[in-house]
This record gives C-alpha cells, structure tokens and sequence, in this order.
C-alpha cells in the first residue's frame, strides 16, 4: 500500500475507533445534562474540544509511524526560535541548532487535518527555514489561500486522493 492510501486508510479508521469510543463516553453522560443548558453547553464544548485535540495528535502520530516505516530522520514537536514547535524538523532538531549547518538541508512539515486560518501559524515556525511544508486532509482550500501560501513560500502536501478536489491552476503547486 502506497503511503497516501495508508495514511487514508489510518485516519478513516482511527476516526471510526475514536466516534464509538466518543459514544461510550457521550451515554454516559447525557442523562446528567438533560435540565440545565449550562452543563449541555460544557458538555458540547467538551466534545468538540476533545475531537480536535484528538484529531491533531492522531493524524501527527500517523505521520509519525510512516517516518519510521521508511527510516526517515527528524525531530518531533522541538522548540525552535520565540518557543515555537515545528511539527517536524527534517533531518533533526540538533542540526536545525547548529549554525554551521546548511540551511539549505532543513526542511520542516506542519501536520493540520484542517486549514482554515490556521496555515499562517506555520510559517512563524523554524524561521531557518525560509520555504516550509504543511501537510494537510483539507479538500477544496480556495485558490485564493492557496495563491496566498505559495506568496508566503508554503508548499501545500496532500494525499493523492485529495488532489482531484483542487483545479488544476492548485494541482500544479
């Protein structure tokens, strides 16, 4: 299996495992909230936030795990310049320290299930790094965001399977 349909395959059954677990949880707790829209509202908010969380770290772990697979050095969530935390730094963060290193050698990879506005957090992240990647699930991100990452020097990495949601002026970036 090809690594875009593995990470595919990974993500639709994590997100499977994670919504009948999300349900255990939800049965559990409904009852309680039924007669007070303060609690149905923290409950909501909890839920909501609990998915997003999970979705982040999972799909980062997904990453994770074909870097492995294929013996591919980096560095995972270190610190870099003003307390940031790249996604990946490529070949290591200990390199990325090292002034003497070629610049032209670092590579960095943020991993977001969805885009949004969130993209341009990316690129304050590993500032050695001038031309950054962001790996992402999003389909359809409009041309003009995507006009936008490729002014601020982002290269958008998709799976495969995502590609024909774009036109073809974006598949070509």
């Amino acid at each position: 299996m090809d690594v875009d349909t593995k990470i595919m395959v990974w993500w639709d059954r994590e997100t499977q495992l994670f919504k009948l677990y999300e349900k255990h949880l939800f049965d559990a707790t409904k009852d309680k909230n039924q007669n007070d829209i303060d609690s149905f509202i923290e409950l909501s908010l909890t839920i909501q936030n609990r998915r997003k969380s999970r979705a982040g770290f999972a799909f980062e772990n997904h990453v994770e795990q074909i870097f492995i697979e294929n013996s591919i050095r980096y560095s995972r969530t270190q610190i870099t310049e003003n307390n940031s935390k790249p996604d990946f730094i490529f070949p290591s963060i200990e390199l990325y320290s090292d002034a003497n290193f070629s610049e032209t050698k670092l590579h960095m990879l943020g991993v977001k299930t969805t885009c949004k506005d969130r993209w341009r957090q990316v690129l304050s992240e590993a500032a050695r790094i001038p031309r950054k990647h962001l790996l992402t699930l999003e389909p359809e991100i409009s041309q003009n965001q995507t006009d936008e990452m490729k002014f601020d020097n982002l290269i958008l990495v998709l799976p495969k399977s995502i590609h024909s949601s774009y036109n073809p002026q974006q598949q070509e970036n």
